[in-house]
């Protein structure tokens, strides 16, 4: 809106324009920061407030459902509404009205102040991860009992379940809260911690295994919404004598995909599941089902892709500069479908997994262990397109030379591998909250 924020407009027929200056620069990019620290300390807080407010795990699963969906419709309405008003209409009001939608938001939420459930803080939950780590060191030579009088437990504060032994998992670090003669009267929090604290320290160890395979599998979102947008380019995008598909909006159709199944899956499937099964669904399920659509949708990808390439060379389009593949651009749509319905169901599902099962003072921070995995994802998958790149001949600047197909196969056999690692992961793994919060759930909708 200020015009000295703006750089120099470039010369008409000039080959280079000029540079914008440091307080351009500087800026531009504060306000950047500024947005991406305010989706940080709102995006996944809100999960965790929302989740704080119901008791049983039903509810919460509920919660995120509809957590999900109003996220994603969100950003469908970014990516269409918001973008169309920017360039056809002004970005100076496209921006002011997301200014007015974030006060209106923020109104909203501090309305609501007076009746939320409020959890008090207790410290930080790392440095208690930390103690234990250092007294598990200190005390390795400590020598273990069998007698539950002989480990520390009066700083356990509250807890689901009463926890007088350590259990025989890791055992290593049951040292951490063995007793000596003289820690009784008084109490190094870096040398002695309780037995609570040594198994909230062991169920994150416990679910580690599960949050790494998460990471391979959130790499579909970045790898088929970019590729799929050098596919979108090649093809034939009109709808119409004056309509055209947008490359980058191409992603709509994998948030709305999202959005549109969660609420299936919300008000048709799980309610299917339960009269089947006679239990609610639990969170692994639904990731194990993200895993396969993930899969389905890139090994999809793999073939349609294979018959552009096809389309592509019986037409000598490489012959033809500018001319495009004789195919409709709505043939992509599937596999962003089918990542989208990958999204339904394992987004949800790492949310609700962790927020349950995560020790409970590091709850209101687990909402934010997804946002964690999914940055590494995408981390991860510049990794690998930038080695495919460099090693073999896939991924040329014009794809109709290059094996795009070729790369879509190799993710998929990715995601299959990591598909199998989850279920070993899985089937090691045991619930802690989750399964005695369905039982409880599942019990009372039996009574009523």
């Amino acid at each position: 809106m200020l015009d000295p924020l703006w750089p120099q407009p470039c010369q008409h027929g000039s080959t280079s324009c000029p540079t914008p200056s440091k307080v351009q620069f500087c800026i531009l990019y504060s306000g950047i920061a500024l947005a991406a620290v305010g989706v940080a300390g709102t995006r996944f807080t809100i999960a965790a407030i929302g989740a704080n407010q119901f008791d049983n795990s039903k509810d919460q699963r509920v919660f995120f459902n509809w957590f999900t969906i109003s996220l994603y419709t969100s950003m469908v309405l970014g990516a269409t509404v918001i973008v169309y008003i920017e360039e056809n209409v002004s970005w100076v009001f496209g921006y002011w009205l997301c200014v007015a939608v974030n006060v209106i938001g923020l109104v909203v939420f501090l309305s609501g102040k007076r009746y939320y459930r409020h959890i008090k803080p207790q410290g930080s939950p790392f440095l208690s991860l930390a103690h234990v780590v250092v007294a598990t060191i200190v005390k390795r030579k400590v020598p273990l009992s069998s007698r539950a009088e002989d480990y520390y437990h009066k700083e356990d504060g509250p807890k689901e379940k009463p926890v007088s032994l350590p259990s025989k998992s890791f055992r290593f670090l049951n040292h951490a809260a063995a007793m000596e003669a003289e820690e009784d009267s008084k109490v190094n929090s870096w040398r002695l911690c309780s037995v609570q604290q040594v198994e909230d320290f062991k169920n994150l160890l416990r679910i580690f295994p599960l949050l790494s395979s998460g990471v391979l599998m959130c790499t579909t979102l970045p790898v088929i919404s970019t590729l799929t947008i050098l596919q979108t380019l090649t093809v034939n995008r009109h709808l119409g004598p004056d309509m055209k598909v947008p490359a980058g909006s191409m992603i709509v159709f994998i948030l709305t995909s999202t959005a549109i199944n969660l609420t299936l899956i919300d008000w048709f499937l799980f309610p299917l599941w339960k009269k089947i099964t006679l239990r609610s669904p639990m969170p692994l399920h639904r990731i194990g089902l993200g895993h396969l659509f993930n899969m389905t949708g890139m090994a999809v990808a793999s073939l349609v892709e294979s018959r552009r390439l096809k389309l592509a060379q019986t037409h000598s389009v490489l012959d033809h500069p500018g001319s495009v593949v004789p195919m409709f651009v709505l043939w992509l749509v599937p596999q962003l479908v089918l990542v989208g319905l990958g999204e339904a169901f394992h987004y949800p599902g790492q949310v609700t997994l962790y927020y349950q099962e995560f020790p409970q003072p590091l709850r209101s921070t687990t909402a934010a262990m997804i946002s964690v995995v999914v940055g590494f994802a995408y981390y991860l998958s510049t990794t690998v397109i930038d080695l495919v790149r460099r090693v073999t001949t896939w991924l040329p600047d014009d794809i109709n030379n290059g094996r795009l197909g070729n790369v879509y196969s190799m993710f998929a056999m990715m995601q299959m591998l990591n598909f199998f690692y989850f279920l070993f992961c899985a089937k090691c793994y045991k619930y802690h909250s989750v399964e005695r919060g369905n039982k409880n759930s599942d019990d009372e909708s039996s009574k009523s």
